[in-house]
């Protein structure tokens, strides 16, 4: 059965028409991205040429999924809204929160038992509002999302940042924080920036050890991880059509890492294809009926720079196998140029582990290929050297995988088949589970994930972690080496002879077909059951709304710290064991920029506390400052709030009586969260004003006149007397600074009902 067959249906026979009449106002050709955005309008009525990287639009997305580490927060401020159930189709898929260790069956049984409480909430909270339910070890948010519910020309938003993994269907989808989910399962309106476009044209065909994932890791390489900041990554050319859907899916995924809005490829066969081959021929039919319309026009394609705000351009057929790593992701490396980088700067050439899975790379084509890779080293006698980890994407894909021998051949090479869960890419692996090992030491993995920040996988600042091709992987993990180079190298057999990995095989889709016993899905019930949270709980808390803005709490405020450096999400709330205070703010709150780093002393989890003189924990002194009624800001470089749509990262400020973050440039993602929680998030106009900022200071924002597109003046007040001021930027707009004024969007809400 379709899930959501009538919602896809009504969009598809209304879908076509929208167009048209967009085409007609707009007079021009249109990118694919362009008819989705215009086509999702939230009132049809307010149809004209909106401004890329300008204008802020109002948009009605078609659905939204929810992952349990972020649904918790979501749903807590949704119970707030005192609505009876969701306007849109909506999910709950509990991935993240199931621990990497010793096995999946060990594992799952582990992960019920410890967040049971979580579990039930999510599940009886899903089933009062309407909203379906995927069970613990059903799958990764991402891939249960392209083999269920991702429709071509449809928009979605969910709460993590890998959402745009829908963009292999031609869907747009974006991650978000709770607080926008909120908003769309009202039924209100959902606000964005319109995005630029940058368009990637792909030719020629992968040939060889290159695959997908290449694609993306190059990409990085070319943008960095914010070069593509409020934009939509459009994919096209020959190259394009040639990949398979879940190929598609990967390159979309890792989009987030490049800092865009989303990304997505145009309808096609493949895309047809893999609809039908998950039970979906309807939707399939429905969208070859209406094929142009999830196109870009044709003129685009013939003079795309007519249309793109870049232009980038990929040579399929010449693309290298990438690693990129350590510690960001952008850091992007052709295989040939690595093992030159690896010696030069002195990495820990021995790779110690293996990682195949994520919601980036755990479709059956990912397997197949990296168990090719694994099968040759078998069937030679090639030792293998590091230990092996494969996280499936779905039950789906396991089933049919250990059905196919897929997951056997992973065995006989060593592999630990874990959970069909996110595990150690979110840092949730208790990587050594029996051991008391020194968790600091110097050591390199290689994983077919998609981000590689310090400490993310295992908690070690010193683990180098490259991201690689799934088949890519599974070849270092043959050889052990991050040297080695498996297009020019060989390899010793057990019995001394020297052979050559062959470039990997597999198939797109299981000879087969896909199948599955359990998927793990609880459709909603009637809504009559009742959600309860006990007032004692230390994973659950109910949500108090924050107070309203008061212009004098603004003034000479204490500088709880300057961060120096790359200060992500995982710096600002972490996962890994914090995973389980997600759905209690204020015990979450203990961890609040632990991971950043303090430009005064160079530490983590150091800052000044104005009231005793000594270094503490940020989140010690920031509960001290709340105690005593002293507002607090935080100063920060590039980027803040780079890396997941964890809301956590703006709410434990929020909660913790910081009111401002003043940064060089934000991330998309986490200014709009700051912003839906009440916070003033704003930007040196100078960044060189950065310097100014000393670790004594006392420093005021004028919002007496806070107005759209108008700077806002600091000042700061130094311990010596003196005193310096500067104008910060905004990106606000009338709406946005209603919801500051009234303390959340939450509250405006509830203002407004």
């Amino acid at each position: 059965m379709i899930k959501d067959i009538e919602t896809v249906r009504e969009f598809y026979l209304n879908f076509a028409g929208k167009i048209d009449n967009v085409r007609k106002h707009i007079a021009r050709p249109l990118t694919l991205s362009e008819k989705i955005l215009y086509a999702h309008l939230y009132d049809a009525n307010q149809l004209k040429i909106y401004k890329k990287g300008e204008d802020y639009v109002n948009f009605r997305p078609d659905r939204v999924a929810m992952q349990d580490a972020t649904a918790q927060m979501a749903l807590l401020q949704f119970m707030n809204a005192g609505k009876k159930k969701s306007a849109v189709p909506a999910t709950v898929h509990c991935d993240h929160l199931i621990q990497a260790s010793n096995g999946a069956d060990s594992d799952i049984a582990a992960a019920v038992s410890s967040n049971s409480e979580v579990y039930d909430f999510l599940k009886t909270v899903s089933n009062k509002y309407g909203i379906g339910f995927w069970k613990p070890g059903a799958g990764i948010i991402h891939q249960v999302v392209l083999e269920n519910y991702a429709f071509p020309g449809g928009m979605m938003v969910g709460t993590d940042s890998h959402t745009p993994n829908a963009g292999g269907l031609g869907m747009i989808a974006i991650g978000v924080g709770g607080a926008d989910a909120v908003d769309v399962m009202n039924g209100m309106e959902w606000e964005l920036k319109m995005p630029q476009l940058i368009g990637v044209k792909l030719s020629g065909r992968l040939a060889g050890w290159a695959s997908p994932k290449d694609i993306i890791l190059k990409l990085a390489g070319i943008l960095t991880v914010k070069g593509a900041t409020n934009s939509i990554v459009e994919y096209f050319g020959e190259g394009a059509s040639s990949l398979s859907a879940t190929g598609k899916a990967t390159v979309c995924n890792m989009g987030a890492e490049i800092g865009a809005t989303t990304s997505i490829f145009s309808f096609d066969e493949n895309i047809a294809e893999y609809l039908r081959r998950t039970g979906r021929e309807e939707v399939a039919r429905m969208a070859e009926n209406i094929a142009p319309y999830l196109q870009a026009d044709s003129e685009v394609s013939a003079t795309p720079s007519k249309y793109y705000d870049r232009i980038i351009e990929i040579d399929l057929a010449s693309l290298e196998p990438y690693i990129n790593g350590p510690f960001s992701p952008d850091a992007a490396v052709p295989v040939s140029e690595f093992a030159a980088k690896v010696t030069k700067n002195n990495y820990p050439y021995k790779m110690e582990v293996g990682l195949i899975g994520s919601c980036t790379n755990s479709s059956y084509q990912d397997l197949s290929r990296a168990a090719s890779v694994a099968r040759q080293a078998l069937d030679d006698n090639i030792p293998i050297a590091a230990p092996l980890i494969i996280n499936p994407g779905s039950e789906q894909i396991r089933f049919t995988a250990e059905r196919d021998g897929l997951i056997a051949d992973f065995e006989k090479a060593g592999a630990v088949i874990m959970a069909n869960a996110c595990g150690p890419c979110i840092g949730q692996w208790k990587r050594h589970a029996d051991s008391d090992e020194d968790n600091t030491r110097k050591n390199s993995i290689v994983t077919s994930f998609n981000r590689n920040f310090a400490k993310r996988a295992d908690g070690n600042p010193n683990t180098h972690a490259f991201v690689a091709s799934p088949e890519l992987t599974m070849a270092f993990t043959i050889a052990g080496d991050l040297r080695f180079n498996p297009l020019t190298d060989r390899l010793k057999t057990a019995d001394g002879r020297e052979v050559m990995l062959k470039a990997p095989q597999g198939e797109v889709f299981p000879p087969k077909g896909f199948e599955v016993e359990h998927s793990g899905y609880v459709a909603p019930g009637t809504g009559s059951e009742d959600v309860s949270i006990d007032p004692h709980s230390e994973r659950l808390q109910l949500l108090q709304p924050f107070p309203p803005a008061n212009d004098s709490d603004l003034q000479n405020m204490t500088l709880l710290i300057k961060v120096e450096g790359k200060c992500t999400t995982d710096h600002i709330s972490m996962a890994g064991v914090w995973l389980r205070f997600r759905g209690h703010l204020e015990n979450i709150s203990d961890n609040m920029l632990m991971g950043a780093v303090n430009a005064f002393n160079g530490k983590t989890s150091s800052a000044l506390n104005r009231l005793t003189g000594h270094y503490e924990a940020v989140s010690t002194v920031a509960k001290q400052y709340k105690a005593m009624q002293i507002s607090s800001i935080v100063v920060a470089e590039d980027n803040y709030g780079e890396g997941s749509s964890r809301e956590h990262a703006a709410m434990e400020p929020r909660f913790l009586n910081v009111k401002v973050i003043l940064a060089k440039s934000f991330a998309r993602i986490h200014e709009t969260n700051l912003k839906k929680q009440g916070m003033l998030a704003i930007t040196f106009a100078d960044k060189n004003d950065y310097g100014k900022i000393r670790e004594n200071d006392y420093i005021s924002v004028d919002t007496t006149d806070f107005k759209q597109g108008k700077p806002l003046t600091v000042i700061l007040r130094h311990a010596d007397g003196t005193t310096d001021e500067f104008n910060a930027n905004h990106t606000y707009n009338e709406l946005q600074i209603k919801w500051f004024r009234a303390g959340s969007a939450l509250n405006k809400l509830k203002i407004e009902n």
